[in-house]
């Protein structure tokens, strides 16, 4: 084989997302994933890994769902690819639409799908949210709020959005008329569009239970809240559903779960299991009407080459036939009390400041602060320790340690989720 000029035979060459590369070639490169099988995957080397991560966030259905691939398989025999610019179509994409549509607590919902996945489709909320108030004839309602710990994409978009401050640093400005409140405080929200005058926010971007902030479910009220004050305030309420849709929370969405009605709900991740990238955004019919009343000449200026992949799509229709088929939404309500039980031993551990689950699959347990301070290389420690006794997990902005596995996990695997963690907890206390 003859290399290229670039190459160096031996070294890796592809970039890993969120990695210190010299860290990663150094200690020998990275762990190659090659198969999965329900709650497990298996590197080059053979050996099994309990995914207590679920990928990231997404393989709500588990690896290995041959039903996934033989819709894909289909799909592409009939029609791989096809673009969706101005009047083209196809038939999975409209049927996904109209499941999704009807899944949603969306009054006339019209369904967006992007390409990349969640990222894409905080971008598209973004713009439109913008682009309807130009629409309605409000075209200084351009600023929007988010959240401090949130986690939007990394789109340009959901960087600066986003209130993991590590994320955005390296990178400066990248999108203006962006605003940031505590993530607790309903009461900052209503201050701060006032601040800036209602006639100039456009939307408030909010995770029901931030995932890669932390695991925080939201404080008792907050939610009713932050609805009544974009209501009253006449500012877009935006629910960022990547992580929480399509069953994470014990609902097909967390909206559902906290009795709201958001004007626009973002997607992706479950939608698909992860099995093909797709994002979706959930729009109430008041916010497309501008854009789709006979005779308008408000145009939606915006998409991706592989918006609405008709190949994607089959899969999610897939993939939504088997969480409803399978009733793994009403699992996760039956393993959302087991899992916060099993880890509840680690709440007492001294490197251990606090455990959050009970919300759905999900859970975080949280560094000491004291520990963190003395150890600050104790959370890699711990991911380290893990991973060599068989489960994968990581950090979330340094702080806690994820779980969120697939639905298909059973007693005896979030068993071992616990007990592998209170070992490695235990290993690193000394």
């Amino acid at each position: 084989m003859t290399l290229g000029s670039g190459a160096t035979a031996g070294q890796p060459t592809m970039w890993n997302a969120f990695a210190n590369m010299a860290s990663l070639v150094g200690s020998g490169g990275p762990i190659t994933i090659v198969r999965g099988e329900g709650a497990t995957v298996f590197d080059d080397a053979g050996r099994d890994y309990l995914d207590a991560l679920g990928g990231l966030w997404y393989c709500n259905v588990g690896y290995g769902r041959r039903e996934l691939a033989e819709a894909a398989a289909a799909q592409m025999r009939r029609l791989a690819v096809a673009q969706t610019f101005e009047f083209w179509s196809n038939p999975p994409a409209e049927a996904l639409a109209r499941r999704v549509a009807g899944l949603a607590p969306v009054p006339d919902a019209k369904v967006f799908f992007t390409p990349g996945g969640g990222s894409d489709a905080i971008d598209t909320a973004a713009k439109l949210a913008r682009a309807y108030w130009r629409a309605t004839g409000q075209p200084d309602k351009q600023v929007i709020i988010s959240r401090s710990q949130a986690y939007h994409g990394m789109n340009a978009y959901g960087t600066s959005l986003g209130g993991i401050e590590a994320n955005a640093e390296p990178f400066g400005p990248l999108v203006s008329l962006v605003e940031h409140v505590p993530w607790d405080d309903a009461e900052a929200l209503d201050e701060l569009i006032e601040r800036i005058g209602p006639g100039r926010v456009a939307a408030f971007f909010c995770e029901p239970v931030m995932g890669a902030g932390g695991i925080y479910p939201p404080p008792e009220g907050y939610l009713e809240r932050v609805s009544e004050i974009c209501r009253r305030r006449d500012v877009l309420l935006v629910a960022d559903e990547v992580i929480n849709g399509f069953g994470r929370l014990g609902a097909w969405f967390g909206s559902i779960r906290f009795g709201l009605q958001p004007d626009m709900i973002v997607a992706a991740k479950g939608l698909t299991s992860g099995y093909l990238p797709l994002g979706a955004v959930v729009i109430d019919g008041r916010i497309a009407e501008p854009f789709w009343r006979p005779g308008t000449e408000h145009v939606f200026r915006h998409g991706y080459t592989y918006s609405a992949h008709p190949t994607a799509c089959a899969v999610g229709l897939a993939n939504l036939d088997l969480i409803e088929g399978e009733g793994m939404i009403e699992r996760v309500n039956e393993l959302e009390p087991i899992l916060a039980d099993r880890l509840k031993p680690l709440a007492d551990h001294e490197l251990v400041a606090e455990v959050r689950a009970g919300t759905g699959l999900l859970a975080a347990v949280e560094f000491a602060g004291p520990a963190l301070a003395a150890d600050p290389g104790l959370g890699a420690r711990l991911v380290t320790g893990i991973r060599e006794r068989g489960v994968i997990t990581r950090q979330l902005r340094g702080l806690s340690l994820q779980i969120s596995p697939p639905f298909t996990v059973t007693v005896a695997e979030i068993e071992r989720i616990a007990e592998t963690f209170i070992a490695a907890f235990d290993a690193a206390r000394g």
